[in-house]
């Protein structure tokens, strides 16, 4: 590993267990805990889809672009874990708290942060004012995966461009 390489790896490692550890607290725990379901598969998938189907005027177009968005920023997300398959956090970083469950598969890059930033980008690029909602709880969704010891803050850094980037070109490309 170069020298670059590995002060970076040290520095997101400190980073990490900073959000991981320091704010730990019982109620903390629960809205987390809750909270990142909303970047989950379950939660963006129907969100999008309800909007595309029932939604009406610039909430319908915002959801089809979110689905589209979604779609699509799952492929780069797919594939870059298959060829850099780094190890969770927990697996790897003594004294890691992690909620109930942990996911198994490999980290890089979120698959959650990338979800809710496809899904929230579109929204915001037809309805600015939601940004004030909307950018905030995309950013809790990030941070719960590193206080539930899940992610490395690039590995939601990472997300966050690759949801964005779908979402941008959705709403570029649709009309």
């Amino acid at each position: 590993m170069s020298k670059v390489v590995h002060w970076m790896h040290r520095h997101e490692t400190r980073m990490f267990l900073y959000v991981n550890q320091r704010f730990r607290h019982t109620i903390l725990d629960g809205i987390l805990g809750t909270l990142t379901h909303l970047g989950g598969a379950t939660a963006t998938i129907a969100i999008t889809l309800l909007l595309s189907l029932f939604g009406k005027g610039v909430w319908q177009t915002a959801g089809i672009q979110a689905l589209a968005a979604l779609a699509v920023s799952h492929i780069p997300v797919a594939v870059v874990k298959r060829l850099y398959p780094r190890r969770r956090p927990y697996l790897v970083v003594p004294n890691t708290r992690t909620g109930r469950n942990p996911l198994q598969d490999h980290s890089f890059p979120s698959g959650h942060t990338t979800a809710i930033f496809s899904v929230i980008v579109p929204f915001v690029a037809h309805m600015p004012a939601l940004g004030f909602v909307l950018i905030p709880l995309a950013l809790l969704i990030a941070l719960s995966r590193m206080y539930l010891g899940l992610h490395y803050p690039s590995d939601c850094l990472a997300g966050a461009v690759i949801g964005s980037g779908a979402a941008a070109a959705s709403v570029a490309l649709w009309p």
